[in-house]
């Protein structure tokens, strides 16, 4: 055999040895990682449950004070405030404030020109006075449809009848007062001159030359010349009639010794014609010939639709007129532009000679009497939250400094986070505000429980369904022996679980109402524990082990 085919039967006895080796070593892993899983499996994984067991911490309950409280931050507001916007457009007259400055509730801070507004409202309040004239004007004739005695009297003729149409000016009945009868004589002047008004005349009836007495009521000044150039004045006088007196009869008088120049005749003392003022259809006749009637009662009735008519329309118009004024003086106030709110103008846009439009922000106002902020709350807590409740308030412009608010709403409006996670905004008032502003981020602590002196365990060593690991000297009972022996395998020794009673928590510590006693031992893992289930492990071991070959091949 040559060289060459030695070093060829060499090189392929290296070959089947760097197989035979790489082989093996894959063989070694799998049995290993099997021989752990048998073996965890008949040992019941105690390697495992020696590691977990070391990863345990031990306590025992003690007393303390919790403070249970809820976290949120949020933004600064003011309590109130203000962008004005002007209703009008004009030329800014007058805007005597500045960024800064403080103002008042209902404050004049812009006058906008407002002349034609003004010549409108004149134009307007000329419309109104006149709808209110044709207005008084259609009630005055609806009113004359009624229509009046303007003398007491007797009626003595009603000249029409139910049913008649009647015009302006036509005469409708006539009233008489006949119980008081005028008569007017003449007198010598010499002898007139010397006669009063009250004094007492003896009147006699043409005729019947029946005697009456009567009064003097007047003395005429001014003197007559009768025939015979008689210089004479007239005297008037009433005399009370006794039923045949009519103003067709005629009778001389003697006052004192003085007789008259000549006769005279009698006269009604009123007799007075009823007239109507508007047209219309006669609806009723209340006083008929022979009534006797006193000044301003109603002799008859006059019915007119039109009147009516013009009344309601004449009163639309006024009430038109009188919204269209009410429009132009709220308008004409626009222009006084006024400060909506108490607070401090902390942004001015506009000025003196500055023209304003509609709509357009004039300046913006704070009232920073004191701030507020919201915080939202989950909704598993928001049942803790009530109206008044103290709010600790920290503030990171503000160092070193703590602030004090109050719970003042609780809104319903919920919203949710893409999470799923709803809450609820909650409104917090600071009213020591100093040194704060608007815009200012702040964080907040809400209490909702404090417990004096009470149990308590760190919050970690509470388990789902409150079970906590207690020291016991008793055995573990169980009816399943599978899941008792897997149970005591992954706690330690000598502790059993329990189940507690726990109350408010200051997400360091809980609090124990029941199921535990001051003094009593308890284990736990704290969250940061590095301990590795059995499956763990033996995922890790196949890493390790199917990894070797790989790194140490050649």
């Amino acid at each position: 055999m040559n060289v060459v085919q030695e070093q060829g039967l060499d090189a392929v006895k290296t070959i089947k040895i760097k197989k035979k080796k790489k082989f093996i070593i894959i063989t070694v892993v799998i049995l290993l990682v099997v021989g752990v899983i048998v073996f965890l499996a008949m040992q019941g994984g105690k390697g495992a449950e020696s590691s977990m067991a070391s990863n345990y911490e031990f306590d025992t309950v003690s007393r303390r004070d919790i403070v249970s409280t809820l976290s949120g931050s949020g933004m600064l507001e003011p309590a109130d405030s203000y962008t004005m916007t002007s209703l009008v457009s004009g030329e800014i007259l007058e805007a005597q404030f500045e960024e800064g400055d403080k103002v008042f509730k209902d404050d004049v801070l812009y006058h906008v020109d407002s002349e034609d507004v003004q010549i409108g409202v004149e134009k307007v309040e000329n419309a109104v006075s006149k709808a209110q004239l044709s207005y008084n004007s259609a009630v005055e004739s609806l009113a004359d449809l009624q229509v009046l005695a303007k003398d007491s009297g007797v009626i003595v003729q009603v000249l029409v009848s139910e049913g008649d149409q009647v015009s302006p000016g036509q005469t409708l009945a006539t009233i008489r007062e006949s119980d008081t009868m005028e008569v007017k004589m003449p007198f010598p002047t010499e002898e007139a001159a010397l006669f009063t008004v009250g004094q007492s005349a003896l009147v006699t009836v043409d005729g019947s030359f029946e005697t009456l007495t009567g009064t003097v009521t007047e003395i005429a000044a001014a003197e007559e010349v009768l025939t015979g150039n008689r210089i004479v004045r007239q005297v008037s006088m009433s005399v009370v009639n006794p039923g045949a007196i009519t103003s067709q009869t005629t009778a001389t008088a003697q006052i004192g010794a003085s007789a008259c120049a000549g006769s005279g005749t009698f006269a009604y003392e009123t007799e007075k014609i009823v007239t109507a003022k508007v047209s219309g259809e006669v609806e009723s006749i209340v006083a008929d010939d022979g009534a006797r009637v006193s000044t301003g009662d109603v002799v008859l009735v006059l019915s007119n639709d039109g009147l009516s008519d013009a009344v309601k329309n004449a009163a639309l118009t006024m009430d038109d007129a009188g919204l269209s004024l009410d429009g132009q003086m709220v308008s004409l106030e626009n222009y006084q532009i006024q400060a909506p709110i108490d607070g401090t103008v902390i942004e001015k846009t506009l000025k003196k000679g500055d023209n304003v439009e509609i709509g357009v922000p004039l300046c913006i106002i704070y009232n920073l009497d004191y701030m507020t902020f919201i915080m939202n709350i989950d909704e598993l807590d928001i049942s803790k939250v009530a109206v008044g409740q103290d709010v600790t308030i920290t503030v990171d412009a503000v160092a070193n400094q703590e602030y004090v608010g109050k719970v003042t709403k609780i809104s319903i409006n919920a919203t949710a986070s893409p999470g799923g996670v709803t809450s609820y905004p909650v409104t917090v008032r600071i009213d020591n505000a100093k040194g704060l502003l608007p815009g200012m981020n702040v964080d907040a602590k809400l209490i909702v429980g404090t417990a004096k002196d009470v149990l308590s365990i760190p919050v970690e060593a509470l388990s789902r369904g409150n079970v906590v690991l207690v020291k016991s000297d008793a055995p573990t009972q169980s009816d399943d022996k599978a899941t008792e022996k897997s149970t005591e395998s992954l706690i330690p020794e000598g502790y059993a679980p329990i189940t507690a009673e726990i109350g408010i928590s200051d997400n360091t510590y809980i609090q124990i109402i029941s199921g535990m006693e001051d003094g009593d031992a308890f284990a736990f893992q704290p969250s940061s524990s590095g301990s590795l289930t059995p499956e763990q492990l033996v995922a890790m071991t196949m890493e390790q082990g199917m990894g070797m070959p790989m790194g140490g091949g050649r």
